[in-house]
């Protein structure tokens, strides 16, 4: 297995401002989920939005799916990546239905496709198609929203998730679950993933490998466990004994 994202040494700054990102370089091996951890304004989010093209770096180059991101037709490459925010994103004028199929039907799939695929999607992540299917997602839960967005992102089959901050506004028990089937559910169908979070408990239950970001820089990469225990920088040190008990 390969890396599916390579971040080379890239830098990004909006207007004066110091950089966001400055010489950042991360590589995300297929298969994995790596959670990129950093506290409000270290840089994370950029990093996730330069890996769809939603940002463009300043400095350096960002290879997704084996090609530089400047060399992708941008709407080809987000059809292959899933891409899951807060409460899903969902479009709230959509019910669950056509919110999962959302992408298949713009990529020109047969109707009875599309059908299908939404009923194993929705079924996949836990919600009855029979029972959630026409419903807006003002009369879902949290918790049952999120589960859409997993399923609309993924309804194309991507073969990268990208996750940002998408457990931060459920409660701690909806979230611990989530937390749990999400990341089961990615390693069973053998996808690639990044989570955007800025709680330290969250990345360690989800990721196989953390980047904490600080001041634009990595300023460690490792397990959740060497993060823990063998903390690299005195940043990282202290987001530690500030997030944990």
């Amino acid at each position: 297995m390969g890396s599916l994202v390579d971040l080379q040494s890239v830098s990004k700054r909006f207007g004066g401002s110091p950089p966001v990102l400055d010489g950042v370089s991360i590589s995300v091996e297929e298969g994995s989920i790596l959670a990129l951890l950093g506290a409000s304004g270290s840089g994370t989010t950029t990093a996730l939005r330069l890996v769809n093209g939603l940002v463009r770096p300043d400095h350096g180059d960002v290879i997704v799916l084996g090609a530089s991101v400047v060399k992708w037709d941008l709407i080809e490459l987000r059809r292959r990546i899933g891409y899951v925010l807060q409460e899903g994103g969902l479009f709230p004028h959509f019910d669950v239905a056509r919110n999962v199929g959302l992408l298949p039907v713009r990529m020109g799939w047969p109707i009875a496709r599309v059908q299908d695929r939404i009923h194993e999607m929705l079924t996949l992540v836990g919600l009855e198609p029979a029972k959630f299917a026409a419903r807006l997602p003002r009369e879902l839960s949290g918790g049952q929203r999120q589960r859409v967005g997993l399923a609309r992102a993924l309804a194309a089959d991507p073969p990268l998730l990208l996750f940002d901050e998408p457990f931060s506004a459920l409660d701690p028990l909806t979230r611990r679950l989530l937390q749990d089937e999400f990341k089961a559910l990615v390693k069973r169908l053998g996808k690639t993933a990044i989570i955007v979070t800025h709680d330290l408990a969250e990345a360690c239950r989800v990721a196989d490998e953390i980047v904490v970001l600080h001041d634009g820089q990595v300023a460690q990469r490792a397990p959740p466990a060497v993060v823990l225990s063998q903390p690299a920088h005195g940043y990282v040190q202290s987001f530690v004994a500030a997030s944990l008990p």
